[in-house]
């Protein structure tokens, strides 16, 4: 017999990861952080932000878009001056794309945005509530089914 709670967590995840709920998010937290970051770019800056310094084609796998797709991404966010290419000390014809300061300013600050929009959103629950909803997710994270798959994190 099948878990019904296993179905109620798979629905709320569903509608939790769509396209539309993430670009939605990004642009939430993106919103006058700059012109070169909405929610197409947001995902790259974070993206290197988790990975630190790291090729197209790992930080696609990384954020789940092709390496091309990565790469006209951080040519905008370059030139804006929030990440920057180097080279591989593993292999000197290979480039990493990197975050600068600014690049990390700005992950910081959509980050502070996301926290406090949950934070808000939690301000009903009574604090206990709030507390083991966190424990509990953060162990469904660390040992939930996506451990271990690559999936990327927000």
């Amino acid at each position: 017999m099948t878990n019904p709670t296993g179905h109620e967590i798979a629905e709320a995840l569903g509608l939790l990861l769509r396209r539309s709920t993430r670009a939605g998010l990004y642009a939430y937290l993106t919103d006058g952080l700059g012109e070169a970051v909405d929610d197409l770019t947001y995902p790259v800056l974070s993206g290197l932000a988790r990975t630190g310094p790291c090729s197209a084609a790992d930080l696609g796998r990384e954020v789940g878009l092709d390496r091309t797709t990565v790469t006209r991404r951080a040519d905008r966010l370059e030139q804006a001056g929030l990440l920057r290419r180097e080279s591989d000390p593993g292999d000197r014809r290979a480039t990493l794309l990197a975050l600068t300061g600014a690049g990390d300013g700005i992950v910081q600050a959509a980050r502070q945005r996301l926290a406090a929009r949950i934070e808000d959103s939690l301000a009903d629950w009574p604090p206990a509530d709030a507390r083991a909803f966190a424990h509990w997710l953060r162990r469904f994270v660390e040992e939930g089914p996506f451990t271990g798959t690559g999936d990327a994190a927000v």
